[in-house]
């Protein structure tokens, strides 16, 4: 596994991280990627700290808590081998937000408690709209109490678009911002926002370098998703654009046969070098051992890159209605 700075935040991280929606399950009656068993979620958790995965990102909506008590039970004992960052400020399945000083400070003391630790690497506001991050009322004058105290190492943004990413990173003093980046969805570094943050020395997080699973050419627009899978929300036609990307990058993959399509498409994350870490989700240790090994592997040549991008460019990979 290679590791990665995480901006200028002093945090070393794997260039694969662990995303833990999914093994939030659907604690709760949540909304995830469907019913887990957590003996199964904590041997995969196991398993990508022997592969040297040492980020994890979770937050207290995932499973309402359940994702942060896996991760307490998983690393008890180990806590200093792991960088762990969660998040706050969505409540009611994500329906609502709450970013007061009374909710976060509430919030993160039950975050320790379930991760069995007194401290949080990596604090992030959960998809906050960037006009609340003015003012003498801003969450971030929260964050930076915690981080005062030494409750949390860091801060950052889990951003809702890479236009707020660019006001975050343009305004405030953030270690972290976390966007969605993939070969279906190349707004975070055509906007600007991967240059922006390089320059403001502030890490990048990619979240979705596999859109949800349908990057890895395991599903179809026949796959049935249960009322408890985020998935579900997708039409069959988003589906089968996104399960077309096989096809449409098939002349740049073609030169890297030792690449799974899940393979390629976290390499391609990776080969930017402002990204700090991309974090897809993992339910079982075969995913594990599938992901991780991208994270063993160098970059894409840069020619490879722009070819991928020109296929991007070509194709409306967002289908409307």
């Amino acid at each position: 596994m290679k590791y990665r700075p995480l901006g200028k935040s002093g945090l070393q991280v794997s260039a694969v991280g662990f995303g833990t929606w999914g093994i939030g399950g659907n604690s709760g009656g949540a909304v995830a990627y469907g019913p887990t068993d957590d003996a199964e979620s904590k041997k995969a958790l196991r398993r990508a700290l022997e592969r040297g995965v040492t980020f994890y990102d979770t937050s207290d909506l995932y499973g309402y808590g359940h994702s942060e008590e896996l991760l307490g039970e998983a690393f008890s004992g180990e806590r200093s081998k792991v960088v762990i960052a969660t998040k706050v400020g969505m409540i009611e399945g994500g329906k609502k937000q709450d970013f007061s000083r009374g909710h976060m400070l509430k919030s993160v003391e039950a975050s320790l408690k379930r991760l069995r630790t007194d401290y949080i690497d990596l604090y992030l506001l959960h998809n906050p709209p960037s006009d609340i991050l003015e003012g003498p009322e801003s969450p971030l004058r929260v964050m930076e109490e915690l981080k005062a105290k030494g409750t949390i190492r860091a801060f950052g943004v889990s951003l809702r678009s890479p236009e707020d990413g660019l006001i975050v990173a343009q305004k405030h003093a953030v270690a972290c911002v976390q966007a969605n980046f993939n070969l279906a969805d190349q707004r975070a570094s055509e906007s600007g926002l991967f240059d922006r943050c390089a320059e403001k020395g502030i890490g990048i997080v990619v979240r979705t370098p596999l859109v949800g699973g349908f990057l890895t050419g395991r599903y179809a627009p026949t796959t049935s998703f249960g009322e408890f899978d985020q998935r579900k929300r997708w039409s069959p036609a988003q589906i089968e654009r996104w399960n077309q990307s096989k096809e449409f990058f098939a002349e740049v993959m073609a030169k890297h046969p030792e690449d799974s399509q899940t393979q390629f498409a976290l390499r391609f994350c990776l080969s930017y070098p402002q990204v700090s870490t991309v974090i897809p989700g993992m339910l079982t240790s075969a995913h594990v051992d599938e992901n991780t090994e991208a994270g063993d592997r160098s970059p894409l040549d840069p020619a490879d890159v722009a070819k991928v991008y020109d296929k991007y460019k070509s194709v409306e990979f967002f289908v409307k209605g």
